[in-house]
């Protein structure tokens, strides 16, 4: 049976993994050793980092609407319950964009919801 020689094969897999590491500090975007390692670990960071993005961004858009709310006189849980009593589907990053750029708008769904 034949031998089989990776040299191609290696080169390819170090050459992947060294251009992911390029920019990292110091070892770990010079020494293949280390930059496995910090490639390895970044990738699963960023893989969490995709997961808790959609987390934080409804938190902000909560804060937001709460602030907003709060302004017209109203808490956020009164409000959102208001507007599920009248059927109104608004997601909360609608809410939110509506609450920073149109203030009067906003102030019209705040009766509503005060009304129900």
């Amino acid at each position: 049976m034949a031998r089989i020689k990776r040299a191609v094969t290696a080169q390819k897999k170090k050459r992947k993994v060294m251009k992911l590491a390029k920019g990292y500090w110091g070892a770990k975007s010079k020494q293949y050793r280390a930059a496995t390692e910090q490639v390895r670990r970044s990738l699963r960071y960023a893989y969490k980092g995709r997961k808790l993005r959609k987390r934080d961004f409804r938190r902000l858009w909560i804060t937001r609407i709460n602030a907003a709310t709060r302004l017209n006189g109203m808490s956020y849980s009164t409000f959102i319950n208001g507007l599920k009593k009248l059927n109104i589907d608004v997601n909360r990053k609608m809410l939110a964009d509506l609450a920073v750029n149109d203030a009067e708008g906003f102030a019209k769904l705040v009766e509503m919801a005060k009304n129900a």
